[in-house]
């Protein structure tokens, strides 16, 4: 839900963010309108995620090759319909995931069900950049990333049911690492929701 007042954030594949007032947003009757002719969005370029601006919130930000880094989003609003580049990404590499940096620890499993479990502070605050390496793969890339409580566990959706893990020692590790299999019972999608 938005307000007129809001504003939209738009994160795409290319590592661009794109701002929308929600005022400018067709009205509810009609067939509405493609979000590509809102913005300058390339056709090569998807869309990864779009939610509401809120203001003094941090991002994590990373690319396919489990790169990445916190990004306030403050600082992701864009002024033209082209956008503003904030995640550099190199050839077949693309942004993948966009969540909100909230809490003290980070949880990043690759395509290989591996998961690791990180301190939020080894993560850089950047305004632009490649970031750094947040997990390590032969092959393969990032599957998905959350910032969490440590306190309160991990947490993930499963069969319609959250899924709680708190004894995560395993897991733990420093920024880079290749991380070990995830916990039984973690979804096949290696997606926490």
């Amino acid at each position: 839900h938005a307000e007129t007042s809001d504003r939209l954030v738009l994160f795409a594949t290319s590592g661009r963010f794109y701002t929308l007032p929600c005022g400018r947003l067709p009205r509810g009757r009609g067939h509405g309108e493609p979000l590509r002719l809102m913005f300058d969005l390339g056709n090569d370029e998807d869309i990864v995620t779009l939610f509401v601006h809120r203001p003094g919130r941090s991002l994590l930000v990373v690319a396919s090759d489990g790169r990445g880094f916190l990004v306030s989003e403050d600082a992701v609003l864009a002024q033209t319909r082209q956008g503003r580049r904030v995640l550099n990404v190199a050839s077949r590499v693309e942004a993948q995931i966009c969540v909100p940096a909230e809490g003290d620890t980070v949880a990043v499993v690759g395509e290989n069900r591996k998961l690791l479990l990180f301190p939020l502070s080894e993560v850089p605050t950047l305004t632009r950049g490649r970031g750094v390496r947040l997990q390590r793969y032969r092959e393969g890339g990032v599957a998905d990333a959350r910032a969490f409580v440590l306190a309160d566990g991990l947490a993930w959706q499963s069969g319609g049911r959250e899924r709680r893990e708190r004894d995560i020692d395993p897991w733990l590790g420093k920024r880079g690492q290749a991380g070990r299999m995830a916990p039984r019972g973690f979804p096949r999608n290696n997606r926490f929701g």
